[in-house]
C-alpha cells in the first residue's frame, strides 16, 4: 500500500503540529491493526501537557518510524531522554513523552487502537 503525504487525514492541526493518521495501514501480528503516521512539528511542541490524564502522564503507544528532518526529544518514565535527529530510524517504547528541538517532520508506524485512543485524548485537552 501506498499514500501520498497529503492524501492523510489530518486528524488534528494546532499552532506549531499537523498529525496526519492513516488507519488501516497494515497488520502487526500480535499488535493488531497499525497506522502510518505524518507528523510536521514546530520547535518548541512539547506533548507533555497534551499527555496529562494518560496513565502516567504519558503516550502509552509504541512507535517506529523515520525523522525526515529536524530534531525531537523522548522522555521516558525514569527521565531518560534519547534524541533522535533526521535520518534516523527510531522505537519509542510505551511511556514516552517528545518535545521537539528544531521543526520536525517525522513518519511513524504505531498500533492504531492504542494511538487512535492518544490522539483522541489530544484533541480533547486543546478543545479543553
Amino acid at each position: 500500500m501506498k499514500v501520498l503525504k497529503d492524501d492523510i487525514e489530518v486528524k488534528m492541526e494546532i499552532p506549531g503540529a499537523i498529525i496526519r493518521q492513516q488507519t488501516d495501514f497494515g497488520d502487526a501480528t500480535g499488535l493488531g491493526k497499525i497506522s502510518g503516521e505524518y507528523f510536521s512539528l514546530s520547535a518548541g511542541v512539547d506533548t507533555t501537557p497534551l499527555f496529562m490524564g494518560l496513565e502516567g502522564n504519558m503516550c502509552q503507544c509504541p512507535h517506529w518510524g523515520y525523522v525526515i528532518s529536524g530534531v525531537l526529544t523522548t522522555t521516558d518514565a525514569e527521565g531518560v531522554e534519547e534524541s533522535v535527529k533526521a535520518k534516523d530510524l527510531f522505537y519509542w517504547p510505551s511511556g514516552h513523552n517528545v518535545k521537539v528541538n528544531e521543526d520536525a517532520e517525522i513518519v511513524m508506524f504505531s498500533p492504531q487502537h492504542e494511538h487512535t485512543h492518544v490522539i483522541n485524548h489530544m484533541i480533547e485537552k486543546v478543545k479543553g
